[in-house]
């Protein structure tokens, strides 16, 4: 049990190591993680399995999903990435999907946060209210 108390706290500070300027440096993961496997200190299968696990969280948090029912237009496009880099903080990585399930207005996901303003799920919670 002690190994993997240890393990965490080593992971979090080979983690914080990793951030520059607020964002996760991918050249300093990639350094740290030939540093841990060439070091192999004890209990280094748990150390990188928690360090990839922090990794992994910080990834899809600054990762944002737009779907809408049509393509929208760039001055729409540019609106949502601005509004969420306000939001979430600059290094946000945003992608564009088309969903013509949802009908009609937008779905957002952001790591866990999701924003759902679709046609779609009004309708569902509407269903659900009867």
């Amino acid at each position: 049990m002690k190994i993997a108390k240890q393990a965490r706290r080593d992971a979090k500070g080979l983690f914080r190591d990793c951030i520059r300027d607020g964002l996760l440096d991918e050249n300093r993961v990639r350094e740290v993680v030939r540093r841990v496997l060439e070091a192999k200190p004890r209990g280094y299968i748990a150390i990188l399995s928690h360090f990839h696990r922090l990794v992994k969280l910080d990834v899809e948090r600054r990762t944002a999903r737009v779907e809408s029912a049509t393509p929208l237009e760039s001055r729409l496009q540019t609106k949502v990435q601005a509004d969420l880099t306000k939001l979430y903080g600059r290094g946000l990585e945003i992608s564009f999907k088309e969903n013509a399930a949802l009908l009609g207005g937008l779905r957002i996901k952001v790591g866990s946060d999701v924003y759902d303003g679709s046609i779609q799920a009004k309708l569902a919670a509407l269903r659900e209210s009867f």
